[in-house]
């Protein structure tokens, strides 16, 4: 019993959940807040995705879409607060998932967060790299001139070894560059936001921001009154909001190396989404009120739509400042990248430890520096894999006036936004079907769980559904002019993976595959009444 009682609050709870403190337990609250804010990322998301927002409905995607949109969002927060609290383990959803609805439910859980995971890393780094190529790009003319698809992703491939470099280095080191990274994202947003408002000649109207309407989808004619526009075009804008503020269960997989796990982790997840859409809001804004007009003296629509965020800066102001705000931007999606691949190593790690993936022992090993460095390379290639379709070049305009979408990237960010959030909502359900029954840690909703956790359970339902779709007509199957570099691919990946996860959970993995295992001692374990 002497080592029982020599055991810190965290190690105590954490050999209650069956586990010895193997990770290094080096992260401070504030550290677990900036990994999720990292992930969250109002650098990434808001500068990569802008156009599906602005595309597929016009600002009012934005302006309006992001706001009510944020708001599900943080609800899904709070109750993951609340079940990292009672459960601060590195397996993070996959474990609350066993916990409360068995082996079956863990195993569906942690193979959609590891899809989830490795997904977002690899969007991530792949959005780095166009912005990366951007910048330079504004630079210097005879780079732009060169410009191919091929080379933004070796500029990807070369981001994803540096960031695995780093985080094979030390776990510590991490900890230490999300806490750059949070005062990065502050002080760069701010120093966008500023340049925005004062650096432009023009601004749009208020009528423009909160009003303006149109679609550039190819769906309904370009109607933006239709019901098709309502219930199709305008819902596929809201992945801009949706993929931005996700990864935030970084915190839950960090909570083994946080200090204080058990409010720590839980702050730290909605903290993150709360901050994050307030900054990524008024961001959002300030771009659409920067957007230039066009030669007939009216908003630019078809140029932004066609070039992005980087099309605002470099027509609404010298290239100069437009480089600095794309370099603020792509430094951010770099630690951005760095922290997720911080979060889908340390969940490898986690489901290897319970011996759910091929070649776990190898996966579940420790460095020197006990850093899952096996892990980290794992995810980088496959990550790597997953995204060769980016190299395919997607023309939804003529060749006279060219449109080119990122079909694949956007196919990518599905795959992320659709793992990530089903794996939630498997957790979420069961939480609200163990009602009080659940034993709460020190972080809690209270009785406000019965009406969030349903509420979340709808939200994610809805928007898995949108994710899959078509993003543009070309890519319905059988109808006129389909092609299959306009399919989205993000349901071909997420429901094979699930056709593929039942059958091998039917023929072998039900057999063996019984859920977390313990690493402690039994005699701890015993101790604990576990």
């Amino acid at each position: 019993m002497s080592d029982v009682r020599s055991l810190s609050d965290d190690e105590r709870r954490l050999a209650e959940l069956g586990y010895k403190q193997e990770l290094n337990r080096s992260w401070s609250g504030f550290s677990n807040f900036a990994i999720s804010f990292s992930i969250i990322s109002i650098l990434a998301g808001c500068f990569t995705t802008f156009g599906q927002g602005f595309n597929n409905g016009g600002p009012v995607a934005i302006s309006w879409g992001w706001p009510i949109v944020s708001a599900f969002i943080l609800l899904i927060g709070f109750t993951m607060s609340e079940l990292v609290s009672a459960y601060p383990t590195s397996g993070g959803i996959y474990w609350w998932a066993s916990k409360m609805g068995g082996a079956r439910a863990g195993f569906f859980t942690g193979w959609l967060n590891l899809i989830g995971l490795i997904a977002v890393t690899a969007s991530v780094a792949y959005g780095c790299a166009t912005f990366l190529d951007l910048t330079l790009s504004t630079f210097s003319k005879g780079y732009a001139d060169s410009y191919s698809l091929t080379r933004v992703f070796w500029l990807f491939v070369i981001l994803l070894a540096l960031a695995s470099v780093l985080n094979i280095f030390s776990g510590h080191l991490m900890a230490i560059m999300n806490n750059v990274s949070v005062w990065w994202h502050v002080v760069g947003a701010t120093i966008v936001i500023l340049m925005l408002i004062f650096i432009p000649d023009h601004h749009q109207s208020f009528s423009y921001v909160f009003t303006e309407r149109f679609n550039n989808s190819g769906y309904s004619g370009g109607s933006n009154s239709s019901l098709k526009y309502w219930f199709l075009v305008l819902p596929f804008g809201l992945l801009l909001t949706q993929y931005t503020i996700t990864g935030f269960d970084a915190s839950a997989h960090l909570s083994e190396e946080t200090a204080s796990a058990s409010k720590a982790a839980a702050k730290g997840i909605w903290q993150s989404i709360f901050y994050s859409a307030i900054g990524g809001w008024i961001l959002l804004l300030c771009f659409l009120f920067a957007v230039p007009d066009n030669d007939k003296g009216l908003p630019d629509n078809a140029g932004v739509g066609g070039g992005g965020v980087a099309y605002i800066f470099t027509h609404a102001m010298d290239s100069k400042w437009a480089g600095t705000i794309l370099l603020i931007s792509a430094v951010g999606q770099f630690f951005c990248t760095t922290s997720c691949m911080t979060s889908a190593s340390r969940m490898t790690f986690a489901f290897s430890r319970d011996g759910a993936i091929p070649g776990s022992r190898l996966w579940s090993s420790l460095s020197g520096a006990r850093v899952p460095a096996n892990a980290v390379m794992l995810v980088a290639v496959v990550a790597a894999l997953i995204t060769l379709p980016a190299l395919k070049e997607v023309n939804i305009g003529t060749d006279e006036s060219p449109l080119i979408v990122p079909v694949a990237f956007y196919a990518v960010v599905s795959v992320a936004v659709i793992g990530l959030y089903l794996a939630f909502l498997i957790p979420i359900w069961l939480r609200w079907r163990m009602g009080d029954a659940f034993q709460p840690g020190s972080w809690n909703n209270g009785a406000k769980y019965k009406w969030m956790n349903i509420i979340a359970v709808i939200e994610i339902a809805i928007i898995s559904i949108y994710f899959i779709l078509p993003f543009v007509p070309a890519g319905v199957p059988f109808s006129d002019g389909f092609d299959w570099k306009f399919v989205n691919y993000a349901p071909i990946l997420t429901i094979g993976s699930l056709v593929i996860l039942w059958i091998w959970w039917q023929v072998s993995a039900r057999h063996w595959f019984k859920g977390p295992k313990h690493t402690i001692d039994q005699a701890v374990v015993e101790a604990f009444g576990e």
